[in-house]
């Protein structure tokens, strides 16, 4: 396919010239150099290929471990705190899209700025199950532990503990525990508590606790987990009491909590269940009040008897259900699970765990901790987006606080290629999602004075909840990344359907935003004025290069989707007309506006500028250690925006999505002038730099960014794992492995393979699902390997040859030698690249 030509832009030679001399050629300006990447302590975490695991309570800082061991089915989610409440960093139970909001407060106020935040809240926690043995509380992170373990297993999901303790009497505990968040049961966690005592008896006391932890004080609610420092990534906090009790009542075993959030009008309700199984005698008594109940059993353990708890905790959020309706849904979701059981909700929990691995599975023929990593990424991604259903999937999913449960432009951008070619349907769940907030985004384009519909940059309600407009309302480009994402949907699965009641919806209307915003220059070029990237260290520029390509394919892309829908004949575009209110005047303007755009050309440097002004910028050339990182902590905005300096891949990025519009030598020459700029202090930037890195052939720099990348959450490579699980990282993580080193491309529906396997490995596999045909593709770095798994017969090309493999049949073929490039150079013939 014959590469779109640069743009008709207007080209200043004079660009440049204060960039030094020998930054494409020797790196002599390295701003990502920082990043080194944190040793993982593999006596405490051992190399698994399908866990990950801890050998010690103290194997990794608090609050990094509560992120590593959440468990969550995207709609659900508990950290990984000990069963015993004690020691915590943040305790966590989250709910996607339950959120309180508040007034945002301008120090200089200005029309159409956000007004309403919004911030995920803590749902009431049922993780809390204390044990007392002689009345010795058990306190992990203090107690002499003969024996410890605890693993997060990616085969079902559920979190193990086992551990034996030494109380300080000296007799003999052990204990075994499992958490689960139900993939099946969208609304279930289940949990078990076991205790052994088996050379000694002792009276046993066990406390399960439903504990309001967002409102609550006293034990449940340290001022000691409250972090220091200013951190934008964290969640905001609140003034006043937000969860407001409606629902508090209960019988024995069976304890239930209703709440409405104060100001968003949301409400909750948790209930649950519990069961007792033992051969001794036990006795129950039960407390409670508004912020907390507990159900307490005490028992005299005899030794070789075992007793056990089994705890099922429901929750329901409605926007506008009461939270007494809610509470009569937690009693049904806990009578189906107790008729089930919890063998029979592990059996399913595992089976459903089977259908993802054989969908999404990726598997190198490498090092066991690159596997373990990569399959522990792709296992955070089930995590946050299996059951987000009708909800968005956040930054950190519903394993953190961190950015206050917003939805941002990662989800289209970077989570939904893999849901598109792995399951589907969970990414057409991402994607209605964001047709539901369309009238929300039409509002919001009439407050910034443009014509169809313009999405919030940061969300949970739809609303614009970002309070510093540079840098976040400014990123115009969202509208074109939900676009993008629904294109390529349509692309992998042919789903005509969903394109014609609700996707070209948001077609036309981001594509009315695009032709309002910008405007016809003297010149007949298409320009967009004062907007912002993705790089957040360049802001409210004018024809930014992703912004503009982005904005092309929205317009062009509206446009081909008009044209189809009327061709089928079948009435329903005439319906969309007057729905939509489109004539083809309009649709003529949208193509118009994308022929025409600018996509500007530095024809001294041979680059594409980041924007307008880029490139007459000076380049950042201060002294930066590691404690200064990232910038945004510790420089003010201004000093950033004047320099050449990225926070993350932008024109980069923009060769990836729209990469068959630019040449090879343009991505060769834009990838050696950015790359060095890039500090990478956002993790949304190593992924896509290592696809580009990949597709020109810089193997070495491929696979440095993508190491970084694999364990940005279990090495803590930004330091801020502890707030929750990087979504988006994770997602990039697959596209390097599948985009980059597996060289996998759809334009317009056609799949393209033109692999690199990294020398460090022997061989790469992974699957996809396209237009309902699922192969499996093996690549090495001579030759690629097809399956046909079932469906109808895949075609695709490989490095430029066109290929057919029927239901049910393989094909393997050689490669040439731009695969055999990433070979170790001892096993090259010139050993060059």
């Amino acid at each position: 396919m014959t590469p779109v030509p640069p743009g008709r832009g207007p080209v200043h030679d004079t660009i440049g010239q204060s960039v030094p001399g020998n930054i494409r050629t020797t790196y002599g300006v390295n701003l990502r150099s920082h990043l080194e990447v944190p040793e993982i302590n593999r006596s405490t975490h051992p190399v698994d290929p399908w866990r990950w695991v801890e050998t010690s309570p103290k194997a990794s800082a608090l609050g990094v471990s509560e992120t590593q061991f959440a468990v969550a089915n995207g709609y659900l989610g508990m950290r990984g705190n000990p069963e015993e409440g004690r020691d915590s960093h943040t305790h966590g139970t989250y709910v996607n899209g339950f959120h309180e909001t508040w007034h945002i407060k301008h120090a200089e106020d200005a029309f159409g700025l956000a007004r309403e935040g919004q911030t995920m809240v803590e749902a009431p926690d049922t993780k809390t199950i204390r044990v007392y043995v002689d009345d010795e509380p058990l306190r992990v992170s203090e107690a002499d532990l003969e024996h410890y373990e605890r693993s997060i297993d990616f085969r079902d999901g559920i979190l193990r503990r086992e551990l034996t303790w030494r109380t300080p009497a000296g007799k003999k505990v052990i204990i075994r525990t499992t958490r689960m968040v139900s993939m099946v049961e969208k609304h279930l966690a289940v949990m078990t508590y076991e205790i052994e005592l088996p050379e000694e008896p002792a009276p046993v006391v066990i406390s399960s606790q439903v504990l309001n932890r967002q409102d609550g004080e006293s034990e449940y609610h340290s001022a000691e987990t409250v972090p220091e420092g200013f951190d934008p990534r964290r969640s905001d906090g609140f003034d006043h009491r937000v969860l407001e009790p409606v629902v508090s009542d209960g019988q024995r075993g069976y304890q239930v909590h209703g709440y409405r959030c104060a100001n968003s009008g949301m409400s909750i309700a948790v209930a649950v269940d519990h069961e007792v199984e033992t051969e001794d005698e036990v006795d129950m008594s039960v407390e409670s009040d508004d912020d907390a109940s507990k159900v307490v059993y005490h028992a005299h353990v005899t030794p070789g008897r075992v007793l056990r708890l089994t705890k099922l905790a429901a929750y329901h959020t409605s926007e506008k259900v009461p939270a007494n309706e809610l509470a009569d849904r937690c009693a049904r979701t806990l009578s189906r699970a107790r008729d089930r059981g919890v063998e029979d909700l592990q059996r399913t929990q595992r089976d459903w765990y089977d259908h993802f691995w054989h969908r999404g599975d990726v598997e190198v023929d490498g090092p066991p901790e690159t596997q373990q990593a990569i399959r522990f990424n792709l296992f955070q991604l089930a995590q946050a987006s299996a059951r987000a259903e009708t909800y968005g999937i956040a930054a950190k999913g519903v394993t953190g606080s961190g950015y206050s449960g917003h939805y941002f432009w990662d989800t289209e951008t970077y989570v939904l290629p893999f849901l598109t070619y792995t399951v589907p349907r969970f990414a057409r769940n991402a994607l209605r999602f964001r047709y539901s907030m369309l009238d929300k985004a039409r509002a919001r384009a009439r407050f910034l004075s443009v014509k169809g519909a313009l999405y919030p940059w940061r969300t949970i309600n739809g609303e614009e909840a970002s309070a510093y407009y540079e840098a976040g309302t400014a990123q115009y480009h969202i509208n074109a990344d939900i676009a993008h994402a629904m294109v390529k949907y349509l692309w992998a699965t042919g789903d005509q359907e969903f394109m014609i009641r609700e996707g070209v919806d948001v077609l036309v209307e981001t594509a009315r935003m695009w032709v309002s915003l910008g405007f016809f220059a003297d010149d007949g070029c298409f320009n967009i004025h004062g907007v912002t990237g993705p790089d957040e260290y360049t802001t409210v520029v004018d024809n930014n290069l992703f912004t503009n390509a982005m904005a092309r394919f929205n317009l062009a892309a509206a446009a081909v989707a008009c044209k189809r829908i009327a061709e089928l004949g079948d009435g329903r575009w005439a319906a969309i007309c007057r729905r939509l209110k489109i004539d083809d005047g309009e649709i003529a303007e949208w193509r118009r506006a994308a022929e025409n755009m600018v996509i500007a050309y530095d024809e001294t440097l041979g680059v594409h500028p980041q924007d307008q002004d880029f490139l007459a910028k000076e380049v950042w050339d201060q002294d930066l250690e590691h404690p200064r990182r990232p910038l945004l902590l510790h420089f003010h905005p201004l000093v950033i925006y004047r320099h050449q300096v990225l926070k993350q891949a932008d024109v980069v990025l923009a060769m990836f999505l729209r990469g068959d519009e630019f040449t090879e030598e343009h991505k060769r020459a834009n990838f050696e002038y950015y790359d060095p700029l890039t500090t990478g202090d956002s993790t949304l930037s190593a992924v896509v730099q290592s696809i580009i890195a990949a597709e020109i052939g810089y193997c070495d720099e491929a696979f440095e960014h993508f190491s970084k990348a694999l364990v940005v959450d279990l090495a803590d490579v930004h330091g801020n794992a502890a707030h929750g699980i990087h979504v988006a990282s994770a997602g990039g993580v697959w596209s390097a492995l599948v985009s980059g080193f597996g060289g996998m491309r759809d334009y317009r529906g056609d799949i393209s393979f033109d692999p690199r396997v990294p020398a460090e490995w022997g061989a790469l596999t992974f699957r996809l699902t396209v237009r309902g045909t699922h192969v499996r593709v093996r690549c090495t770095h001579t030759e690629i390997t097809i399956v046909n798994l079932n469906g109808a017969d895949f075609d695709c090309t490989v490095q430029g040859q066109a290929v057919t493999v029927p239901a049910g049949e393989t094909l393997t073929m050689g490669l040439d030698e731009r695969a055999r490039a990433c070979l170790p150079r001892a096993e090259t013939s010139t050993g060059e690249r």
